[in-house]
């Protein structure tokens, strides 16, 4: 029995601490929306060339190794 009571006194408390931080969360936000909001443009322009880096990542470089490993395999065969 009070293994139940600890475990529901538990689950409480996680719920608690949960409704705390969404609370603070909002109001977090609420006090800094001007900031967060003015500094979204740069953001913005800081995501463009990241995305660049990291979604171009070998993006041609894989494929013509590739190739050119088969035109030297190819080529020693004939």
């Amino acid at each position: 029995m009070t293994d139940e009571h600890e475990a529901k006194g538990l689950s409480r408390g996680r719920w608690a601490f949960y409704g705390f931080l969404a609370f603070a969360g909002l109001l977090l936000f609420t006090e800094h929306r001007a900031h967060l909001l003015g500094i979204l443009p740069y953001l913005i322009l800081l995501a463009c060339p990241l995305m660049h880096l990291f979604m171009h990542r070998g993006h041609g470089s894989q494929s013509h190794q590739h190739t050119h490993r088969r035109d030297i395999s190819e080529g020693d065969r004939k």
